[in-house]
């Protein structure tokens, strides 16, 4: 898991190229400093396994986009990067989703999900009553 994970490999991209690549410690384990710590290496996006919903929005805070749940080798994760098959699912780690949504999507989703759960009530309710009426019969 990258929230525990003390180590990162960093890989310069140019052109679609790999530059340069240097390997790091990270020494704090609290979200906000890990973001701020990764931020200061000069990471644009973090590749890896699992990652948790804090850290990932602490690195989306920082300005680092965030691929997470993918896995295998190292050097096939950035041959798959660069060739832009990374979302392949021999790279995808078991049962995690393909994409999972940034915070935003997930709090207009929830907001979606409990509107879309209010109107079938509301439509529950309603047969209920029509039901009732026709019946005669009242709980």
């Amino acid at each position: 898991m990258f929230d525990a994970s003390d180590a990162i490999v960093v890989i310069d991209i140019e052109r679609g190229r790999e530059r340069r690549r240097d390997n790091f410690r990270l020494a704090s384990l609290d979200p906000v400093r890990r973001a701020q710590e990764v931020a200061g290496l000069g990471a644009e996006l973090v590749l890896c396994g699992a990652v948790s919903r804090t850290l990932e929005n602490a690195l989306i805070g920082a300005g680092i986009k965030v691929k997470g749940f993918v896995c295998g080798d190292l050097e096939a994760l950035v041959e798959a990067f660069l060739a832009g098959t990374l979302a392949d699912a021999c790279f995808q780690m078991p049962g995690a989703r393909s994409e999972r949504p940034p915070a935003a999507s997930r709090s207009e989703m929830r907001k979606k999900e409990t509107a879309r759960r209010r109107s079938q009530s509301k439509r529950y309710q309603k047969a209920a009553k029509e039901n009732e009426n026709e019946s005669g019969y009242q709980h």
